[in-house]
């Protein structure tokens, strides 16, 4: 009887500590696995568990910063696309040289077209020129360059250009190659809302930045009597004419880029570093 009550009491010890250790948390590493799929619960605070293929949630305040380098890619690959859809090469191609050469019949005026018709006039070989044709008009590759300044970016405007001269003097067509560099001034600029964009600002050629390349021939005479007069011309005329051309693309296509483009490079613009791109 002794024996028999002793082991009713024990199994109603362990059916109470049974039940007083189901509500308990499971020690570490112990217990039974968890369901398939079920995540480690996170500690206090944590939140559930990001679902799968999240990634991991920004900082407070945005995006994570821009790199220079692509930034500087984007503007370069909308300026160029820009340019060219606007007919750049077309209207190089076009370009009225022979009237720069011929300034008499009225295409040119002011201070230049005096100096460049007192020029045709004494030198006989200019005006046995038969005819100008421009080949191979080419947009090089941009440069950007940002002012230490900081607010304004500096775009180098790459240009190439292949002239066939028609002369009976040296007996066949004188090839030359031309390389002529615009820079355009970019500043980012506040409007009267509080808003800043991109606009044009300078937009000009460097002095001495025309290079002329003899491609055919050599500088021996009549060839060099030629080659001086008319390379002077094309230094005097050229870059202005082009100059002329070319900015109000650059405005239009300023005028046109995507606002999220714009809205980063104003504050890549408008922040403190600095950098000198090609890209």
């Amino acid at each position: 009887m002794f024996q028999i009550g002793s082991l009713a009491i024990f199994c109603g010890l362990l059916a109470q500590t049974s039940s007083l250790l189901q509500g308990l948390p499971l020690p570490l590493g112990g217990g039974a696995p968890l369901p398939l799929g079920q995540g480690v619960p996170l500690p206090l605070g944590g939140g559930a568990p990001l679902p799968l293929g999240q990634g991991v949630p920004l900082p407070l305040g945005g995006a994570l910063p821009s790199n220079p380098t692509n930034l500087v890619g984007n503007l370069k690959s909308d300026l160029t696309n820009g340019l060219l859809s606007k007919g750049l090469l077309d209207i190089l191609g076009k370009l009225p040289l022979l009237d720069i050469l011929k300034p008499g019949n009225g295409n040119s005026g002011g201070l230049l077209g005096g100096l460049l018709e007192k020029l045709t006039s004494s030198i006989p070989l200019l005006n046995g020129i038969i005819d100008i044709e421009i080949t191979d008009p080419q947009l090089l590759e941009l440069g950007f360059v940002k002012s230490p300044a900081g607010h304004r970016l500096y775009v180098t405007i790459p240009l190439g250009l292949k002239l066939n001269v028609k002369t009976p003097v040296v007996g066949n067509v004188l090839e030359l190659d031309l390389k002529l560099n615009i820079t355009a001034e970019i500043l980012a600029v506040k409007d009267s809302q509080g808003k800043r964009h991109l606009v044009l600002g300078d937009c000009t050629h460097s002095p001495g930045s025309l290079h002329i390349t003899l491609l055919n021939g050599d500088a021996s005479l009549p060839l060099q009597g030629l080659l001086d007069p008319l390379t002077g011309i094309l230094n005097e005329a050229l870059p202005d004419l082009v100059q002329g051309k070319v900015c109000p693309l650059v405005n239009e296509v300023l005028s046109q880029l995507d606002v999220t483009l714009v809205h980063d490079i104003v504050e890549m613009l408008t922040g403190t570093e600095d950098f000198v791109l090609k890209v």
